[in-house]
């Protein structure tokens, strides 16, 4: 894979959290590329460092939240690559970068809105910091917004105040504003995980058809294996801020060689599994300021080996099959095993 090919290369990201404790380890050391064009789901259990990853490309992570190590190179398709992470906060580089070549759809629409703007001026104030439009141009542009989202009656529809729409009209409304500029790469944070079913689908078919038309790069953050095998092509497996396993979405869903994947896909339901109780993952997730030795999860890995699996660093991602990486330094012994 040569460089054209990727719009985003993360090199051993670290973000910490300061606190009395010590350092919160939030992300530690997760490096990961997205191809364009494509989809790179991020997945794994709440408080495993998915958000705060996402977070940390457009450099919205709070304080005492910091960067502390690693790259996170942009490749725009026009002009040099650029590494956000090492931009200053109020550099013109990364204002153009947050909202012009790199979107974001929150995870909760009621938030990501301001209530007190129609959701017109809110998509074309977009439209006009990063376009230079005018009033009318961007108004124009948040009208054909809307309706490539599939908000009926768009022209009446830019006078509504957020909380005038439904739940996932507004997700529609983030979405067409994450659009509006016409970015590279589109960072979706759980993008469903405020609204039911029914809706959820169309909001994961609507992202997954707008990709197709545009041609956009998409990063999605979840936690639901369902999600990631209709919506991703490559899945970064992570856990306590670092990536444990790394493939296409196949060979990670069909061949998965971490047994912390290996538990995430036997937790999940299925028609097979009528009456019976689901596996899940013993123990708790440790402290992030109390990370083990050795692999991060051995304290509630089922094939912990004494001296092997508790001793040294966090294994590095070795490959395991063609394309195909994991960080366990029993992968081949396990997996001839089960």
């Amino acid at each position: 894979m040569n460089g054209d090919d990727i719009v985003l290369d993360v090199k051993d990201l670290k973000v910490y959290f300061h606190s009395d404790a010590g350092d919160a380890r939030a992300v530690d050391g997760a490096s990961f590329t997205i191809r364009r064009g494509k989809t790179l789901a991020i997945v794994g259990e709440s408080g495993c460092g998915k958000s705060v990853t996402s977070y940390s490309i457009l450099r919205l992570t709070q304080k005492p939240g910091r960067i502390a190590g690693g790259s996170i190179l942009f490749r725009p398709s026009k002009g040099e690559p650029v590494d956000i992470a090492s931009l200053d906060e109020k550099s013109e580089v990364l204002f153009k970068i947050r909202g012009g070549l790199i979107s974001m759809i929150f995870q909760e629409p009621m938030t990501a809105l301001s209530p007190v703007h129609t959701v017109g001026d809110q998509i074309a104030e977009a439209v006009m910091l990063h376009q230079n439009a005018t009033k009318e141009d961007a108004m124009r542009r948040a009208v054909e917004m809307l309706s490539k989202v599939g908000i009926p009656g768009p022209e009446k529809r830019i006078k509504l105040y957020p909380h005038e729409m439904s739940g996932g009209m507004r997700q529609r409304v983030v979405i067409a504003m994450a659009l509006a500029c016409t970015p590279e790469l589109i960072i979706a944070d759980e993008p469903t995980t405020a609204l039911d079913v029914t809706i959820q689908a169309q909001i994961l078919s609507l992202i997954k058809e707008i990709q197709k038309d545009v041609g956009v790069s998409v990063l999605l953050i979840t936690h639901d294996l369902g999600v990631v095998a209709q919506e991703a092509d490559d899945v970064a497996v992570m856990y306590l801020g670092r990536i444990v396993e790394y493939s296409s979405v196949r060979s990670v869903l069909k061949d998965a060689r971490h047994p912390y994947t290996m538990g995430l896909l036997k937790s999940l339901p299925s028609l097979a599994k009528q009456g019976e109780r689901l596996p899940s993952i013993a123990g708790t997730v440790p402290s992030l300021t109390e990370i083990p030795p050795g692999c991060p999860f051995h304290p509630r890995c089922p094939y912990m080996k004494a001296g092997v699996c508790d001793i040294g660093g966090a294994p590095a991602l070795d490959a395991v099959a063609d394309g195909h990486t994991a960080a366990c330094v029993r992968a081949g012994e396990i997996y001839n095993e089960r």
